[in-house]
């Protein structure tokens, strides 16, 4: 992606999940988590390669995972349509919403944690208060026509890929949501840290870097026939990850 972007394999670390569907790192970039079909979020010290802790209690595979800003907290969504919070110490499950009407392909905090997100193949992304005891998304955005595939929070912004190939940028504090085509399905978006740039890895094999406020492209890379996943890393500035389709 450019000059200071990792090229050398640090780890290889073997997760005994089945299918990994998903690799995220926690807010300081000390830790990882990893999910997969069996079921199971795991909390990894990716420099060692180590386990340190298995949180199950989900009712199918597991397609997404987040941390809370103060690393307290894990959110997990997949096949069992649910979106689960667990207590990162304890394993205990905090919080379950049974909302969505298909699977949940992504979930993510806001930066106070106190609302946590999820996209799904209903086609809808659905915002709920961590704080409260209501198990009603107190917002749900249905702008989209395909499944929600992927969600980034910065600040009040918050972007949401689709497999209806828009992504969809909303602006919590103007209340208005920008849309750019992107011709196929987007699989993955991330809003870059200076907050100017949106990420978006497209199912053509492109990663594309495209103008938050004009929608123009600003570069394109093509490292992958199949791009599904990102790693975001706050000791770099982006850190991108392929997730090849094997056969």
């Amino acid at each position: 992606m450019g000059k200071g972007a990792p090229t050398q394999r640090a780890r290889v670390i073997d997760c005994r999940q089945d299918a990994v569907r998903a690799v995220r790192y926690n807010v300081d970039g000390n830790y990882c988590m990893t999910c997969g079909s069996d079921k199971s979020v795991k909390l990894w010290n990716p420099i060692k390669g180590s386990l340190l802790k298995t949180y199950t209690g989900t009712g199918n595979e597991v397609f997404d995972v987040a941390s809370s800003s103060d690393n307290s907290q894990l959110a997990a969504g997949g096949a069992d349509k649910c979106l689960t919070v667990f207590d990162v110490e304890t394993g205990k499950i905090l919080r379950r919403w049974r909302a969505h009407a298909a699977r949940v392909n992504a979930v993510a905090f806001n930066e106070e944690s106190n609302m946590v997100f999820s996209g799904s193949t209903d086609c809808t992304m659905q915002a709920f208060d961590n704080r409260s005891r209501s198990d009603k998304a107190i917002q749900i955005f249905n702008e989209a026509t395909d499944s929600v595939l992927s969600i980034d929070i910065n600040g009040g912004e918050i972007v949401a890929g689709s497999a209806d190939a828009n992504y969809r940028l909303y602006s919590i504090r103007q209340g208005n949501v920008h849309i750019d085509f992107m011709g196929e399905s987007v699989n993955c978006v991330h809003i870059t840290p200076d907050s100017n740039c949106v990420l978006a890895s497209v199912q053509d094999g492109n990663i594309r870097l495209m103008d938050k406020v004009n929608g123009k492209m600003l570069a394109r890379d093509t490292p992958s026939r199949w791009i599904s996943s990102r790693l975001t890393d706050p000791l770099l500035t982006v850190r991108t990850v392929l997730c090849s389709r094997l056969i």
